[in-house]
This record gives C-alpha cells, structure tokens and sequence, in this order.
C-alpha cells in the first residue's frame, strides 16, 4: 500500500511547501528504448502519444526505480546491461531521516539506479552506494505515488481511509500522542500478563519450594559446619591413640629416669663453668637454656592437649547423625559444600517471598493499565471527535468533484464505527460508495470499478494534497472512459495539485494535455532499420499541432487548431 504521510500538516494561508521532484529520469537498452533521458518540469508533466508508442514501457522503467522485480527479458541488446537512473531534488526530511536509518549517504540530489546485466541480476544503487530491493522498495514510497487505473487497491483499505479523514482532521500531534500512549498501554498489559504467568508458575512450584526451605531452615547448617564436623570427628575417632601418644612424649620430657628437660639443665651448667674461656660458649648456653625452657612449655601444652582430649561415643554419634543429614541434602541439591546449601536456602527464601510481593506488584501494574487506558480513551475521543467534523465537509467536496469529473450520480459515504483501541485510535472507518443514486451504498472495495475507482482517488487526493506533502504523483491514464467537461475538469484538478506537488500524468485527453506545464510527446523511430522509442519536449506551436491531433484526427482541422490554442492559452 502506498502510505499517506502526515509529518506536516499545511494550512491554506500558509506559503506552498518546497516541492519534491523527479527532476530526470535515463533508460539504457529497455525494452525498446536504447538511450532516454527525460527531464520534467516541478509541475504538471504529460506525456502523449500514438497507442503503442512507449509510455507504458517509460512506466515500466519507473517501476525498476521504485523496487519492482526484473528479469533478463526487458534487455533491448541482450550483450549489455539495462540502467535506469532517477535524479530527485528537495529531498523531505523523512528522506534523509531514512537514508540516515540505512546508512547511506544524504546529498542535496538522490540519485537512484537500477541496473540489470545480461544474466538476470539484478543491482539497486542510492547515491551510489548498493542496496537492497526491499531498502529500494522502502524509499521508493516516500518519492513517488504511482497511480494506475487499476491500482488503486489502497482506496478499498480502511487504513489509507482512516489517514485520509486524519489528514484532512490535523490529528498528526493527536495520534502521535495517543499512539505513545497506546505503546505503554499495551508494554505494561504485556507486563501485567507476564506477572500473572508468573504468579501461577510460583503458585505450581510454591509448596516444593517451601518444603524444600523448611527442610534446610530446620537443618540450620552454620557456615562451615560440616567441614568442621568432620575434622571433629577424625579427631574423637582418633582420641585414645593421641592421648596414649602425648603421654609418652610427655613422660620422655619430663618423667622418665633421663628427662629431656632435666638433661638439658645439666648440660648448660656443665657447659657454664667454662663460659668465660671462650667467647662463643655464652651463646650456646644461652641457647640450651632457651630450648630447656620452650621444651617445658611443650610438655605444659601437651599435657592440657591430653587432659582435654576425652573419647565420647555420644558425642561421635551425634555429630554422625548430623553429617549424615548434611551429606543427605548434599546429594539431594546436587552440592558438596556447607556454603552452597546455605546459598540454596537463601534462594529458596527469596522465591517464597518472591511470590508474597507479586501479588502486590501485579496489583500495581493493573491500575496502571487501568490509568493508562483512561487516558487512552480520552484520547481516542478527541481524535473521533476531530474525524467526526471532517465527515460531512469531505464528503461534500468528494460528491461535488465526482459531479465535475463526470459521475454525476455517484455519491461518497463515509461511516465511522467505534471500535476496541487500536494502534491509530478507536474508530473503524469505511468508505461507502453508491455509482447509481440507488440509495444502497456499499463499501467501495465491493461495488466501485476501476475507473470510478481512479476517478474517486482523483478527486480525494486532491483534497489531502493541501494538507500533506506527498510525493511526486504519477497518473497512468486514469482518464479513461472520459471526455468533454468532466476530462476539463479532470484537467483542472490535475492542475491545481500541480500547483503543490509535482505531477507527471501519462493521458490521451486534450483537455489535461493543454493544462501541462511540460508536455513531453512519446514517439517511435526507425533507426537502422529498429524501432526505437523516442520523447521529445513540444513547444508551444508543437503542443497546438499535438493537441489538435488529439481533438480531430492526424489532419486536424483549423477550428481544432483554434481549440487546441486556446486550451493551451486558458
């Protein structure tokens, strides 16, 4: 669907916007094109021509600019690529904000080439620099808005309906602002929903949990406490041999016939008598006296150590049990460490408690929801509200334009149905169209046919051109079926959206052809004996003859030269 923009909205006293424009277009070896280049003017642009003669083939071109698919096939000499290439000026902002989101370099023209070897493939360029169909496709509708008899699909679409009636309403600011609020609305239902999956999650697992916890609160390890039972218990295991040890060192010490201690208080007297004859001796009685002394302390450590160390049975039963239980949970959680089953019961803690503060915070997140989508339908009202007012004004204008364009019978309805907020508001619009004054109208995808379908996109496009900037638009013989006053008034709509927008309008109606600012005349030539497609930019004397043609026939007569001259002059 090609997208109405809505980032300025332009009131009427307001001077004309700068335009965007398709300043130039070149087409290579397409089709039956082999050199083309096409300059357009930054108003109304037709192109005329004999049936057959090319523009369908310069529009296919345009395609390849705007992203569409090409083969091998559309190569005039299948030895060279094709290369079509558009230059555009006065690129909006959303352009250079899009060039700017993709990387891609932003200059004061865009140029856009697309190119088609002999093989099949397919390359995009923005500035020179590649680029994908879908980046290409993505640009392609900020530039240009192609409008075919039979492709005006968006027209039948509630959305492009919906953006029209905004468009014509001011509601940019509006909706930009409902569509924040709508963001955050829809964030913290999401979260609400992710609380209460976890609500129930927690409820599912909460008794597990909690028997998990009682199990290890009860148990009321310390930190470290079954490292250090084990180094109690290989000591109570141990105790009868350690105390039978300590004693007998302490009785070598101090007790049996040639104590240790008393040895060494003989050797330092004996040593002492001869202290005074050699100056190195005090310092080794010194030293003996220091070993007799820390030896004794020795043997008073020693003999406390064996004083405390009792083998208790109940003591080692006990503290059994409780290894036994700590090694138990252990294995159950798949742990080997007092600290990890501590750590274990923290987190156990905090789940359970977890589920005691959800409640709280999913009731705090429902009356967010509940304050955010207040303010959502206030804003959704305002903006029905401004759709409701532009109803009738549009409508009107749309009958009155449909009677220009000749539809005379034909009338435009639009219905507004208030719906569930969604991205773009509350409101469900649809256009309903009667062809025949019957009374019974129905949605235009329904009942409208293509060229009413053109004509009616005609006449609403010429509408929001006043309030939108859109892009280059692009007529492909939507006046079809036309004649006389209505394609007059076909041409004068054209004009006055030429005079905000740039227009390039592909038409066999004289009418709109005297209205051109450019009229550019599509040709075929023969060029070593090869039909070639040809366009050349008519003069004013030119566009008399042309213009003629079109009113009587190859030989046009004076009173149609007369006519043709004084539709180019009006």
């Amino acid at each position: 669907m090609q997208p109405l923009f809505f980032y300025s909205v332009v009131k009427y006293n307001l001077p004309v916007i700068s335009k965007l424009l398709l300043s130039r277009i070149t087409i290579q070896n397409y089709a039956i094109i082999e050199d083309l280049e096409i300059a357009f003017s930054k108003s109304l642009n037709v192109l005329t021509g004999e049936t057959g003669a090319g523009k369908s083939i310069i529009m296919g071109a345009m395609g390849l600019i705007l992203g569409e698919r090409a083969d091998s096939d559309v190569l005039l000499n299948k030895t060279k690529k094709c290369v079509v290439e558009a230059v555009f000026q006065n690129p909006k902002k959303e352009i250079a904000s899009f060039l700017l989101a993709n990387d891609l370099d932003s200059n004061e023209e865009l140029v856009i080439r697309r190119e088609i070897a002999a093989a099949g493939k397919s390359r995009a360029f923005i500035n020179d620099t590649p680029v994908t169909l879908s980046q290409l496709n993505g640009l392609s509708h900020l530039l240009v808005d192609l409008h075919q008899q039979f492709d005006t699909l968006e027209l039948t679409q509630n959305d492009f309906q919906r953006e029209v009636i905004d468009a014509l309403a001011g509601n940019a600011q509006p909706l930009e602002k409902y569509k924040e609020c709508f963001r955050q609305w829809n964030e913290v239902k999401k979260e609400t929903t992710a609380l209460l999956q976890q609500k129930q999650q927690f409820d599912r697992e909460a008794d597990y949990h909690r028997f998990q916890f009682t199990e290890l609160d009860e148990a009321g390890f310390k930190e470290n406490e079954l490292e250090n039972i084990e180094a109690n218990l290989k000591l109570l295991t141990h105790a009868e041999s350690i105390k039978s040890v300590l004693t007998d060192v302490q009785y070598q010490l101090e007790e049996s016939e040639t104590p240790m201690v008393q040895q060494l208080k003989s050797i330092c007297n004996q040593l002492n008598h001869y202290a005074a004859y050699h100056p190195r001796l005090p310092q080794i009685v010194q030293r003996l006296q220091s070993a007799q002394i820390e030896l004794k302390d020795i043997t008073g450590d020693i003999s406390q150590i064996s004083d405390a160390i009792q083998s208790d049975p109940q003591q080692i039963e006990k503290l059994n049990e409780r290894l036994s239980l700590g090694y138990k949970l252990q294995k159950k959680h798949g742990v080997s460490s007092t600290e990890e089953l501590i750590k274990i019961k923290n987190e156990l803690e905090e789940k359970l408690q977890a589920v005691l503060q959800i409640d709280d915070t999913i009731l705090q997140k429902e009356k967010e929801v509940a304050m955010l989508e207040k303010e959502l339908k206030l804003l959704s009202a305002h903006i029905s509200e401004r759709r409701q007012k532009q109803i009738k004004p549009l409508t009107e204008k749309v009958n009155k334009l449909l009677l220009q364009v000749g539809m005379p019978n034909a009338k435009l309805k639009v219905e507004i149905q208030n719906t569930t907020p969604g991205p773009a508001g509350a409101d469900l619009i649809d256009f309903l169209f009667d062809a025949n004054r019957s009374g019974q109208y129905q949605p235009v995808r329904k009942v409208a046919s293509g060229g009413e379908l053109s004509r009616l996109m005609l006449c609403i496009k010429s509408l929001v051109a006043k309030k939108l900037q859109l892009p280059t638009l692009i007529f492909d013989e939507i006046d079809t079926g036309i004649s006389g006053e209505a394609a007059r008034q076909v041409a004068i709509i054209m004009k006055e959206l030429a005079n905000r927008r740039q227009v390039i309008c592909i038409t066999h109606q004289p009418q709109i052809a005297g209205k051109a600012d450019a009229h550019l005349f599509v040709f075929k030539e023969i060029i070593n004996d090869k039909v070639k497609t040809a366009v050349r930019r008519l003069s004013e004397d030119e566009r008399i003859t042309a213009i003629a043609k079109m009113l009587s026939g190859e030989k046009p007569t004076a009173a149609a030269l007369e006519n043709a001259r004084e539709m180019i002059l009006n």
